[in-house]
C-alpha cells in the first residue's frame, strides 16, 4: 500500500492555492495530481490541517466474543467439523463461514485432526 505524501509538501501546495494560484498550476509546479491538490485544499478548509488520515488499521475478529464457547465446544467434541461449529454458531445468531471458525482454531494453536477410523482403506 502506498504511503501518504509528506506533510510539508501538502502544506506548501495548500498555501500556494490559498495565495491565489490555480489548482492546475500548483499541481504542475509541485508534480502532484490535480485531484490531490483539490482534496488537500478541501481537507484544509474542513479541518484546518492537511494531516493525512489514518491508513489501514486493525479489524477485530468476528468470533472474539465466542472464543471461550468455541474452545469449550472443541473440548467436548474434538472431532466436530468446522462446518458443524459454524452451523451451531448460526443457531446462536452469529453467522460466519467455516473458514472463520478454522482461523480462530488455528490462531488458538488447537489441533483439529480427523479420526483414524475415517481414513481410507489400504491397498488390497
Amino acid at each position: 500500500m502506498a504511503r501518504p505524501l509528506d506533510f510539508d509538501l501538502r502544506e506548501r501546495v495548500v498555501l500556494a492555492v490559498l495565495s491565489g494560484q490555480s489548482r492546475r498550476s500548483v499541481a504542475k509546479a509541485f508534480g502532484v495530481s490535480i485531484a490531490s491538490v483539490v482534496r488537500w485544499v478541501q481537507l484544509f478548509r474542513e479541518t484546518g490541517s492537511v494531516k493525512p488520515g489514518k491508513m489501514g488499521g486493525h479489524r477485530p475478529f468476528v468470533l472474539a466474543d465466542e472464543r471461550n464457547w468455541l474452545l469449550h465446544r472443541l473440548e467436548e467434541q474434538p472431532d466436530i467439523t468446522m462446518r458443524a461449529l459454524a452451523d451451531e454458531l448460526a443457531e446462536r445468531g452469529i453467522v460466519v463461514s467455516h473458514v472463520s471458525v478454522w482461523n480462530l482454531v488455528r490462531r488458538e494453536h488447537q489441533t483439529h485432526k480427523k479420526k483414524r477410523a475415517g481414513q481410507r482403506a489400504g491397498s488390497s
